[in-house]
């Protein structure tokens, strides 16, 4: 188990284990693994405040939703994932990031209750938990329960990938929230892979391209950063522009890898700062990403944070 956040400890957002695919288990429940980013919201006098998973209070940028939430108990803290969907009611991490310029259908998917009126229900199974979350969740159009399908993971999951779904999580009905923790409890199983990167460069454009060519891409690896490639498709002409502006702040004359890259030449480092997310077809053997595709930016985690996740083999009974 490994512990992450610098949330009060109480705050910290319980996490799930990727593993490499569904199953069956009447000791299991499963939920939808909603494409959007981890949220806390914590109630206290009278108060709603909103945290992201790297402890950033996001209450001011996603106020309609703090809004929906007043109205509970001083001393609740839930948990859940803020997304934005379309018009097909599919959650889209890349809608989620035009979703404070422009107009989005954000809902804030509340899966767990970790304490409700002061009450510490993180001992508590599961499946009790979620049966007070539905009891005590505001009727809201931007608060959404996370329902749950028990025993049958394969089937969801197979539903998941044909609605274009990122994927399901598995959770075992009895177990307890740990916050903090990187559990066995909680399993994710994903339809595509995908992986958070850290920017550490980019290239010049070519063609009708403006702003940059590719995006040089890195995970830490120790105390240092391992290169794991370079992304170049994805992206608008708007976001082009965008990261472009925050890539020139952050122009460094060093490499931040460690290890000598071959085509380097033409290349502008910048200090790894920048975490962002990508889909791609599968891991090379030299341990690169194969057909990487941006998605966006991501606010709720911290570069240091970001290793490369392996997926690992479950046990079949």
């Amino acid at each position: 188990m490994t512990r992450a956040s610098k949330l009060p400890k109480r705050l910290q957002p319980m996490l799930a284990t990727l593993i490499d695919a569904p199953f069956d288990d009447p000791d299991w429940v499963f939920e939808t693994k909603w494409d959007g980013f981890r949220m806390i919201a914590a109630i206290d006098a009278g108060r709603v405040t909103l945290y992201s998973r790297n402890g950033k209070i996001i209450s001011d940028s996603y106020r309609p939703v703090a809004d929906a939430l007043v109205g509970l108990k001083d001393g609740t803290v839930l948990d859940g994932e803020l997304v934005a969907l379309d018009r097909h009611g599919i959650s889209h991490f890349q809608l989620l990031q035009n979703a404070l310029r422009a107009e989005a259908s954000l809902r804030y998917c509340v899966f767990d209750l970790m304490f409700a009126g002061g009450a510490d229900l993180r001992s508590l199974p599961l499946t009790e938990r979620k049966q007070r979350l539905r009891q005590l969740l505001p009727k809201h159009p931007l608060l959404s329960f996370s329902s749950h399908r028990r025993t049958h993971g394969t089937s969801l999951f197979h539903a998941a990938e044909a609605k274009g779904l990122e994927g399901i999580v598995a959770k075992r009905s009895q177990s307890p929230y740990l916050s903090g923790v990187r559990s066995a409890d909680w399993l994710k199983i994903k339809t595509a892979r995908r992986q958070e990167v850290v920017i550490v460069g980019f290239t010049a454009p070519r063609g009708a391209r403006a702003f940059f060519g590719a995006l040089l891409l890195a995970v830490r690896d120790g105390q240092g950063w391992r290169y794991v490639g370079r992304v170049g498709t994805g992206f608008t002409q708007a976001s082009l522009s965008e990261l472009y502006a925050e890539l020139r702040r952050r122009r460094t004359t060093a490499s931040p890898i460690g290890a000598r890259l071959k085509d380097t030449a033409g290349t502008t480092w910048v200090k790894p700062e920048l975490v962002a997310e990508v889909k791609f077809s599968e891991w090379t053997q030299a341990g690169e990403m194969r057909h990487p595709v941006f998605l966006g930016l991501r606010q709720d985690k911290r570069p240091q944070q970001v290793t490369r996740e392996v997926e690992k083999v479950r046990r079949r009974r």
